[in-house]
């Protein structure tokens, strides 16, 4: 996956980065959950790792956000960016989710 300018990208389009990697990251993760439960070991976890690229690109945006305000520039708070902010969240909490549970039905068998 092909990293992001974050300095190419306008205020704007910086919510929209989030929620669209997010976005794909989650997807991905719950493909891998009912590739899993068809027994295709294998292809849930390329897709977990294909998830970890897309919640790499989507967390690295936000870290520059908050680095950006660490270093005393503030970033207008948007209903946009909260929601892009709430969708990374559930999602990196939906990943360790599902990589436990992953983990639990692999002792199971």
């Amino acid at each position: 996956m092909e990293a992001i300018d974050f300095d190419q990208l306008s205020s704007d389009q910086i919510p929209f980065m989030i929620i669209l990697h997010s976005g794909n990251g989650r997807s991905k993760i719950l493909q891998a959950l009912r590739e899993y439960r068809e027994g295709k070991e294998a292809e849930a976890n390329d897709l977990l790792v294909e998830a970890e690229k897309d919640l790499n690109v989507a967390h690295e945006i936000h870290f520059k956000l908050v680095q950006q305000e660490a270093t005393g520039e503030k970033t207008e708070l948007s209903l946009l960016l909260m929601h892009a902010e709430d969708h990374l969240m559930s999602t990196l909490t939906m990943k360790d989710l599902v990589k436990e549970l992953l983990e639990i039905f692999k002792m199971k068998k």
